[in-house]
């Protein structure tokens, strides 16, 4: 570690720590010409609530999606689209822009003589659309529905559902109840009393337990009512957008003026229909626009004061990119449920991401309710370094929900305790209907999903226990909550590593007084494998955090005794040799090669035993370097993640060429949606993971050290605001290869600072 201006740099601080170097406004993102369909749209949000918004033909067209939306299916139904027309016409000539307001959160749509501002209370499920004028106007404004009938769904249309490929014939997506009266439009979407939930606690025999499991599809109904002061229905008609056919209800402003307001105000509840027309009347009476406008612009201001990386030159572009995607998680901050990493609350019409897909705008590969968490992770680890805590809620609740189903999963199956998280798990915490497989031998383990890929996957849920131990530390935040959940996955590889210890033979431990974590999984590559060193990592660093945490706030002896009893009994993480290096094995042994993730250097990231400032650096770097996996599997494509272990590992200029692949322009018209990848478009791990790469080039921690710069190129400049643990901010402008400002509060820890740049 290199330390040679560390004084210098304690005097800059003390310098600069009174004010910001400068404000993290950043700036608008213009298109100057309209679009050619919804793959050309511009995402716009809040709360919980995303928008395609998109000007075709003169006419501006959104998607809307809240959220939480999942049918008897688990598909995520979108809530509709919405047309606007202004009469006169909108003109789409030299004068037009289409913006996004990043620092206040909305998108706007002129041509010089009108303008259109659509925007998203972040507090409240209300869309606002207001329009104005130099001169008097009238507004046409249409609803858009594809589910006006039960529509049996395809063979690959499955996919959408959690059923996926295993949906039973005659599979149907049901259709929405829709109320026109003269001012206003009602929609919602009810599911009943039997939904895959059902399905899948029979298919995976839970049944004697299923009264006491959480549900959240029973009976959930969702949808909104669109309304406008002076504006009546002034027809109906139908049509084909993107090869779906869908009704319209139109409604036009009776009188011309130079303003015209729209609003759409959605709600969820689950329970009867008047319970749900009770909730969308409560919002709709909670509604003051001046105020709520207000409100939420300063939410989007702070939500960019937190952090900030921007740069110029070489590093524009991707800086720039990052920006826009904080901006599309930003939509869905504050949310009962996750981002989903297959699309968010952003998916746009499917045949604009495969032309073979005629399917309609409600279609995304890898299912609405089905939540793959090696995937979610890389959506949620950069909330931590971005100082957006807030965000973080939904993921981390998403799991306290479910808990208790996972725990009863342990109970029924092996009558030990211990919360048993899988992979690919639905919203109500059991395994994907389609991935526990359909054609099960006989006798076959009911708690283990028959499935190549997913077989002994439990991994992922340690790197959620992490974030929320690590954001204590991050934030100040109480975690107490959590800790539960934290404690039950951890005792789950515990009990269920010694109860098939116990089932094989006599002893439960090996010769060495350590877990037999055999079968495991690397992730979904090595199969079959004998202590896999991504399970080894993460159990030793969730272990020894909880038991950090546990010491901190003076739990009682029984606990912390028995975690670090458990700390113990962990195996070690396993080295082989290859052409003279030694190098991270991906377990002792393993039976096959299933996936195309090294994971091997999971002792990186997520869990960070290795990297810059630390022990054993070259170990770590000839892994990257030399391992044959890590070398065949290496790309930047969607949920890879070489660019984080290249910037962990201090590679700068392999972590540039990374960065630049995995943050250039995607596809699409607007730069940050990514993909389709292995997943979806947008691809939100695709997003997530180019955030997490960026970030740890710029900062890393070791030893109670804060690296700045670690793996950086000098000739990229860039000023970056971002946190660290003991509730730290550095913030830091590097200018022509030298550091000419620099922020750490609290004041305390600027001599922790210490910088890569020569």
């Amino acid at each position: 570690m290199k330390k040679s201006i560390l004084c210098a740099l304690a005097l800059v601080a003390e310098l600069f720590a009174t004010q910001p170097i400068n404000a993290q406004i950043p700036i608008d993102y213009v298109w100057k010409t309209p679009s050619k369909n919804s793959s050309e749209s511009m995402p716009c949000g809040g709360g919980s609530v995303g928008m395609n918004v998109w000007v075709e033909n003169g006419t501006i067209f959104f998607y809307v999606c809240r959220t939480g939306s999942f049918d008897e299916n688990n598909t995520i139904l979108k809530q509709g689209r919405f047309r606007i027309n202004l009469i006169p016409a909108l003109k789409t000539d030299a004068n037009f822009s289409q913006i996004l307001h990043l620092s206040d959160g909305y998108v706007s749509v002129s041509d010089g003589e009108k303008t259109v501002n659509i925007w998203v209370d972040v507090f409240k499920p209300v869309i606002h659309v207001d329009i104005d004028g130099k001169q008097s106007l009238k507004v046409e404004a249409s609803y858009d529905n594809w589910r006006i009938e039960d529509k049996q769904l395809g063979d690959r249309e499955r996919f959408q559902t959690s059923y996926k490929w295993s949906a039973p014939k005659g599979t149907v997506t049901h259709r929405d109840s829709i109320s026109a009266d003269k001012q206003s439009i009602t929609f919602f979407h009810h599911n009943g009393e039997l939904t895959i939930f059902d399905a899948t606690v029979a298919q995976q025999k839970m049944e004697s337990v299923k009264t006491i499991m959480y549900n959240p599809l029973k009976n959930l109904t969702f949808g909104g009512e669109m309304s406008g002061n002076g504006f009546f229905l002034k027809g109906e008609n139908k049509g084909v957008y993107a090869d779906t056919p869908y009704s319209t209800w139109i409604y036009e402003s009776v009188n011309a003026a130079k303003h015209q307001q729209l609003q759409i105000t959605l709600a969820s509840a689950q329970g009867d229909i008047p319970q749900w027309k009770n909730e969308l009347e409560k919002t709709k009476t909670a509604v003051n626009t001046k105020k709520d406008k207000d409100i939420t612009r300063k939410w989007w201001k702070q939500y960019w004061q937190r952090s900030v990386i921007e740069g110029n030159g070489e590093c524009a572009a991707i800086t720039r990119n990052y920006t826009l995607f904080r901006y599309m998680l930003g939509c869905n901050a504050i949310s009962e449920w996750p981002t989903k990493f297959n699309g968010g609350l952003l998916a746009f019409d499917p045949v604009y991401v495969d032309k073979n897909n005629h399917f309609t705008p409600d279609y995304r590969n890898w299912g609405g309710g089905v939540h793959t968490m090696q995937n979610q992770r890389l959506v949620y680890w950069p909330m931590l370094k971005s100082g957006d805590y807030d965000a973080m809620k939904s993921q981390f609740d998403f799991y306290l929900r479910i808990l208790e189903n996972a725990q009863l999963r342990s109970n029924v199956y092996w009558n030990h305790k211990g919360a048993a998280f899988t992979e690919q798990m639905e919203n109500f915490g059991l395994p994907n209907f389609d991935e526990y497989g359909k054609k099960r031998p006989v006798g076959y383990d009911p708690g283990i999903q028959y499935n190549a890929w997913l077989e002994y996957t439990w991994d992922t849920a340690l790197e959620f226990c992490e974030m929320i131990l690590e954001s204590e530390s991050y934030s100040n935040n109480n975690i107490s909550e959590y800790i539960p959940f934290v404690k039950s996955t951890l005792d789950f590889f515990d009990e269920h590593y010694r109860y098939l210890a116990k089932s094989r033979g006599i002893k439960e431990l090996d010769g060495d007084g350590k877990l037999i974590i055999y079968p495991g999984s690397g992730a979904e590559t090595f199969k079959m494998a004998y202590n896999p060193t991504s399970t080894v990592a993460g159990l030793k660093v969730v272990t020894s955090s909880l038991i950090a945490y546990l010491s901190k706030h003076n739990s009682d002896s029984i606990s912390l005794n028995k975690y670090k009893e458990l700390l113990q009994r962990i195996p070690d993480i396993s080295f082989r040799e290859v052409d003279g290096h030694k190098i991270l094995s991906p377990a002792v042994t393993w039976a096959r090669v299933n996936n195309t993730e090294p994971t091997e250097l999971y002792p990186v990231f997520p869990w960070h035993i290795y990297g810059v400032g630390k022990p054993d650096i070259k170990l770590a770097q000839d892994t990257y370097l030399y391992d044959p996996f890590a070398l065949k599997f290496r790309s930047h494509v969607g949920w890879k993640q070489d660019n984080i272990w290249a910037a962990d590992l201090g590679l700068a200029d392999e972590a540039a060429r990374l960065a630049q692949l995995k943050l250039s322009d995607g596809p699409y018209r607007f730069p940050a949606f990514w993909g389709p990848g292995f997943d979806w478009s947008p691809d939100h791990n695709w997003g997530g993971s180019g955030m997490i790469g960026l970030q740890d080039m710029l900062l890393q921690e070791a030893d109670g050290k804060i690296i700045i710069f670690p793996a950086w190129p000098k000739s990229w400049n860039v000023h970056f605001k971002l946190h660290a643990t003991q509730k730290t901010t550095v913030e830091a402008i590097l200018k022509d290869g030298k550091i000419t400002e620099l922020i750490v509060l609290p004041k305390s820890r600027t001599k922790d600072v210490v910088s890569n740049i020569n």
